[in-house]
């Protein structure tokens, strides 16, 4: 059930876009994807109240209703994975991080699908299997601007490391949110090898404390639980919409993964999918995903309204294998939860 404040801002919005951005959906593929119940199963790691604004928009726009699940994005793979290996799939679409796509493509459980609505994107987030990077989603320091002045929040990622922190920053546990393990395992790229694997060391040292995902080390920081999180920037734009007390320190360069939507091989309802995927990449829905949820989409001229958002510079985080996941997540238990 999407908030009546945001329900409101939907709606607005909505009107907004029509009067400018008319979504051109292939009438015969929405008329099919009916024939076959009228609507589409999607799994995902998008937040649930932009998941929610994208669901009404998408039945407002075509008839077809959104049946949503949302969770972390390793367990939004291990969901596909299990139903794939049961020979039972349930869900239609996937929306998840790059990497995690990457690996189910290989695993043969999603299929290519060239949509129309790929052609705004930019050639060099084209990607030749799972389509368009719709979005970057950027990893960074975020703070309770109660607890902590912006004067004396930090200036760098080594400064997390200051005994002031010790035992008061939150972020995913490295050997269990795939995400994080990504994060952890590219800062090299931002660093240097020496710096990151140093800093590595000397972050597990200062005794974290260790979430499921970035959602809930969000929520302790908003709640002042924990001043100060490894998480994504964003939230600071979704929960500062709320009244929350969060801002995020200003690194220049920042460490991300991309996101992909793609179309299962099997799914139960492939024109109802292949529907959802040509306006989940229309401006419609990337305005949505902007100007609800604070996204930077790659979708050309569409950016979000986060403070200083067009000065960080995004470095793409390192694709890695199951082999090398499981390497880095027994490197990590020994230095984050020994």
């Amino acid at each position: 059930m999407i908030p009546s404040f945001l329900a409101s801002v939907v709606a607005a919005l909505l009107l907004l876009f029509e009067s400018r951005d008319l979504l051109a959906l292939d009438n015969s593929l929405v008329e099919a994807a009916k024939k076959e119940g009228g609507r589409v199963v999607v799994y995902g790691s998008l937040d649930s109240d932009t998941g929610d604004a994208i669901k009404t928009a998408f039945h407002k726009r075509t008839g077809i209703t959104m049946e949503y699940w949302r969770a972390s994005s390793t367990k939004v793979m291990d969901r596909a994975l299990s139903e794939h290996r049961a020979g039972k799939p349930i869900f239609d679409v996937l929306i998840n991080n790059a990497n995690p796509m990457q690996i189910m493509f290989k695993e043969g459980i999603l299929a290519r699908y060239d949509s129309p609505s790929a052609k705004e994107f930019p050639k060099d987030v084209i990607d030749p299997n799972l389509g368009p990077r719709y979005r970057n989603v950027i990893i960074g320091i975020i703070y309770n601007n109660k607890m902590i002045k912006a004067a004396e929040a930090p200036k760098s990622l080594e400064d997390i490391l200051n005994p002031r922190y010790r035992g008061k920053l939150v972020m995913p546990d490295p050997t269990q949110h795939t995400t994080t393990t990504q994060w952890l395992a590219s800062l090299h790229k931002i660093m240097g090898q020496h710096k990151a694997e140093e800093f590595i060391r000397k972050l597990g040292a200062t005794r974290p404390l260790l979430v499921e995902s970035f959602i809930p080390a969000a929520e302790r920081v908003i709640t002042g639980e924990t001043p100060i999180a490894i998480a994504f920037v964003r939230y600071v734009f979704i929960y500062g919409q709320k009244g929350a007390p969060v801002d995020y320190v200003r690194l220049g360069s920042m460490l991300g993964d991309g996101h992909h939507v793609a179309l299962n091989g099997k799914a139960p309802h492939p024109s109802a999918g292949k529907a959802f995927i040509d306006y989940f990449l229309d401006t419609e829905s990337m305005k949505l995903l902007a100007n609800l949820g604070g996204e930077f989409v790659n979708r050309k001229g569409i950016h979000p309204p986060l403070p200083d958002a067009d000065k960080i510079r995004f470095v793409e985080m390192l694709e890695l294998d199951k082999k090398s996941y499981a390497e880095k997540r027994q490197e990590y238990s020994k230095i984050f939860t020994r």
